[in-house]
């Protein structure tokens, strides 16, 4: 485009350098902070930009739909741009990454950044999405995001940053085989409850060497499987595959806990109270 069409009134100014001739909305997210990185030299998208393009579960923001967190190294020149929260900190050269193009900091460095943003249950959360192993009949992967190995790195080299605090109980916490936030706060409820820690996604094996359910928590000592049902499960074909999972279920002489939001309202505690019934059903008792 000529300067004069850059000029035209038409397009919006979005900072020196980017116009916009249409609204923006539609795009991807990587089409729309790549402006403002290739106009700022080392910067890297970080924080709730870098979880969201590494499609990591976060809390919703509330700032406008074009601000954008970059990361700047300490001793880089100060930006100040409109649509640019600018994040100036100590950033190694191995905690950026790129992603379709775009340098981005690594899942690893998010996850310890966004600690600054979020309770330690949501950093939970955000931790076993980086650390489970994926489904690749599902995703276009097969390796985690990270190890827990990566996380305790992180932590490591960053003495001192704001929100090391929650980064370090967290990481206490986190599991590999959560596959969504909700199977994380649910399983956080429980333990917080004083019942037994549950396993996560492992399938019931019977003595035949059969592979049946696979819970997303479950007991094998006392033969409970919990499932989490969000939103997808009111679909017609969702809920005649569920009929026929609880019909398995009690086929192997299992128990199933079914667990929806409803359930997880005040800190999910009638999600922990439904499964203490079935436990104490099943023969458990506190102190055994």
């Amino acid at each position: 485009m000529s300067p004069k069409q850059l000029r035209h009134r038409q397009l919006r100014r979005m900072g020196k350098g980017i116009r916009a001739g249409c609204p923006t909305a539609a795009l991807p997210l990587g089409a729309r902070v790549r402006p403002f990185i290739e106009v700022n030299e080392l910067c890297a998208a970080s924080h709730v930009t870098a979880a969201e393009l590494h499609s990591l579960p976060q809390r919703r923001q509330d700032e406008a739909f074009d601000d954008y967190h970059l990361i700047r190294p300490e001793g880089a020149a100060h930006l100040d741009r409109p649509h640019v929260i600018v994040h100036r900190m100590k950033l190694y050269e191995d905690e950026v990454m790129m992603v379709d193009g775009l340098p981005v900091t690594t899942p690893a460095r998010t996850w310890l950044d966004m600690a600054e943003l979020l309770s330690v249950d949501e950093i939970v959360a955000m931790g076993d999405a980086c650390v489970r192993v994926p489904r690749p009949e599902f995703e276009r992967r097969d390796l985690p995001l990270c190890s827990v190995a990566d996380l305790q790195r992180t932590i490591d080299r960053h003495r001192g940053k704001r929100g090391l605090r929650k980064a370090k109980e967290a990481l206490e916490l986190i599991r590999v085989g959560s596959d969504s936030p909700q199977e994380t706060l649910l399983r956080l409820a429980i333990v917080r409850a004083g019942l037994p820690e549950p396993e996560l996604n492992v399938p019931i094996i019977t003595e035949d060497g059969v592979r049946h359910n696979e819970p997303d928590l479950s007991y094998r000592r006392y033969r409970v499987g919990i499932e989490y049902e969000g939103e997808h499960h009111g679909d017609e074909s969702q809920i005649a595959r569920d009929i026929t999972r609880s019909e398995r279920y009690a086929a192997l002489g299992w128990t199933e806990v079914r667990i929806s939001k409803r359930h997880m309202v005040n800190d999910a505690k009638p999600a922990a109270a439904k499964v203490l019934v079935a436990l104490a059903q099943a023969g458990w008792r506190r102190g055994s």
